[in-house]
C-alpha cells in the first residue's frame, strides 16, 4: 500500500458504499431531534407518545412522528400498539438504540459544561460581525 498525498482525504471520507451508508446513519442519530429523542427515552424509559411529546420542548406532532419512524426504521426504536380503545401506543428505545446512550448522554454532558465558552464565542463573533451571524465565512487577517 502506498502512502497517502497529502492532497487525498483520510479514507473514512472516500466514497465508498460503506462510508455513504454510514453517512445516511449519522444524519438520523445526529439530527436534533433524534437525539432529543434518544436522550429522553434513555431517562425516561418507554413512553407515550403524547408523554415524548410533551418531554421533548419545542417539537411538532409532525416532527416527532417522523423522527420516531426514522428512529423505528433504522431499529433504534420499537413501537408497540396495544389494541384498546382509544389505541395505546408506547415507545421505547431497542438494544441497538440502547447502544448510543454512553455517546448521546455525552454529548449531553458536553453541552452542558461548555455553556458559557460556546456563548462567550458567539458574543464575541457577533461583536465582530455587527451582531448578525453569518455562517461559512472566515475573518481575513490583514
Amino acid at each position: 500500500m502506498g502512502k497517502a498525498s497529502s492532497s487525498q482525504r483520510p479514507a473514512e471520507f472516500e466514497r465508498t458504499p460503506a462510508n455513504c451508508h454510514a453517512r445516511e446513519i449519522l444524519d438520523r442519530v445526529g439530527d436534533k431531534w433524534s437525539l432529543y429523542v434518544i436522550h429522553v427515552l434513555n431517562s425516561a424509559g418507554t413512553l407515550r407518545f403524547n408523554e415524548l411529546r410533551g418531554r421533548v420542548a419545542g417539537i411538532s406532532q409532525r416532527m416527532l412522528t417522523v423522527t420516531l419512524r426514522g428512529l423505528e426504521r433504522d431499529g433504534l426504536v420499537v413501537r408497540t400498539v396495544y389494541p384498546e380503545v382509544p389505541p395505546r401506543v408506547e415507545y421505547a428505545l431497542t438494544s441497538l438504540g440502547a447502544t448510543l446512550r454512553q455517546l448521546v448522554c455525552g454529548l449531553v454532558e458536553w453541552s452542558g459544561a461548555h455553556l458559557v465558552e460556546v456563548d462567550a464565542a458567539r458574543a464575541a463573533y457577533d461583536a465582530r460581525n455587527g451582531g448578525r451571524a453569518r455562517s461559512g465565512r472566515t475573518r481575513v487577517a490583514s
